[in-house]
């Protein structure tokens, strides 16, 4: 018992020793972890304050919201263009309901990809958004989303004004032309001027110019427009098999006049999200270059499949094809292989630039693959419904 007793008062004796230098078995003072604490804390603070400087020098705009979505971190950039206020929330700001709806979904994990917006504040402004979660408290010690701006405003300005140059310019085209035109036809029912050679082997030469430029004008009108719609998504349920069968009834006559043959290979159930006028406008372009740059009695053969969540629609031809080096230049503006062979049939460069354009605003891809004197096939890949 006695034994016991010394045995309990040694034990007691030792852990009293250690608890009194538990700095020198654990390697660790007090007062040094302490230290410690406030050298972390310390740097912790210098790092973020570095990291708020480098995005305070970002030409971009910058905001870093809470879960509730009050702004929490500003940069220059966003408080000169927005009048942003700390602790605000982001709706006072920036007021639109597809950001709003977007940063609740950061929140909620989900992949948000970069898209655009119309900000109508003391001035309308067009802003590209990309929203990051910070999970990891990069920021702040709390989850929150980091809001990338791009102000694409002079840019969006810029088009404007090149449309509206364009289409003025196009149309104050149309009234000479309309007048040449007119002034032409006049002098071709004039029978004592038909019996001058030199005029009647000048008149389809200048017929045949009045025409293309008035295509020409057509084409830039129609490209001009695109353009500017090009960021806003289709939202009609379209069949792709009955828009292509309708595109190829309208060049019934002209596949006749050129003994041009259109094989169609189709398949069922074949639809899309898209607009009818622009997915038309793609499939009458692409025919109608199939048919201009193949030599009479060829094939087109246009094919429509599906290949897993895709739809894709074909269009091959063996008419003059596309030199290697030249393919990625043929979507655009004016760019011909062959200037004169365009010129003769009617071409105005700029077919495959609407083309690509309309491709885009469909959110599809448009694959190009060709062998020179042996044909080119385009490939349309849109998203299957």
């Amino acid at each position: 018992m006695e034994l016991l007793i010394v045995i309990l008062l040694l034990i007691i004796g030792l852990l009293t020793f250690l608890l009194l230098k538990k700095e020198r078995v654990l390697g660790i003072k007090p007062e040094t972890a302490s230290k410690n604490t406030e050298v972390k804390i310390v740097e912790n603070k210098e790092y973020r304050k570095n990291i708020f400087d480098l995005l305070n020098s970002i030409p971009e705009g910058i905001l870093i919201l809470d879960k509730s979505k009050k702004i929490i971190f500003s940069n220059n950039s966003s408080t000169k263009l927005f009048d942003t206020k700390i602790n605000e929330n982001i709706s006072g700001s920036l007021r639109n309901p597809d950001l709003l709806s977007s940063i609740d979904k950061i929140f909620e994990d989900k992949n948000i990809p970069d898209f655009e917006i119309e900000i109508r504040n003391k001035a309308v402004l067009r802003l590209n958004i990309t929203i990051y979660l910070d999970k990891n408290n990069l920021f702040f010690d709390e989850v929150t989303c980091v809001l990338f701006i791009r102000d694409l405003t002079e840019f969006h300005k810029f088009q404007q004004l090149k449309s509206d140059f364009v289409a003025n310019v196009s149309h104050e085209l149309r009234t000479p032309l309309q007048s040449i035109k007119m002034g032409l036809e006049t002098i071709d029912n004039i029978k004592d001027l038909k019996e001058n050679n030199e005029l009647n082997n000048l008149m389809p030469l200048m017929t045949s110019q009045s025409e293309r430029m008035e295509n020409l004008i057509r084409d830039l009108l129609s490209l001009s427009k695109i353009e500017l719609q090009e960021h806003i998504r289709p939202t009609h349920e379209i069949d792709l098999i009955e828009l292509i069968d309708y595109v190829i009834k309208t060049y019934e006559k002209i596949i006749s006049k050129n003994n041009i043959s259109i094989k169609f290979n189709k398949t069922d159930n074949l639809k899309i999200i898209g607009d009818r006028d622009k997915l038309i406008e793609i499939f009458t372009n692409l025919i109608d270059n199939s048919i201009k740059y193949s030599d009479k009695n060829k094939e087109v053969t246009i094919t429509a499949k599906k290949d897993g969540d895709f739809n894709i629609v074909s269009v091959a031809d063996k008419g003059i094809g596309i030199p290697k080096e030249s393919i990625h230049r043929i979507t655009e503006r004016f760019f011909t292989v062959d200037p004169s062979k365009s010129r003769s049939v009617g071409g105005t460069g700029l077919g495959l630039a609407i083309v690509k354009h309309l491709v885009s605003q469909h959110r599809a891809e448009m694959d190009i693959n060709s062998v020179e004197n042996e044909g080119t096939t385009i490939d349309i890949k849109f998203n299957s419904l």
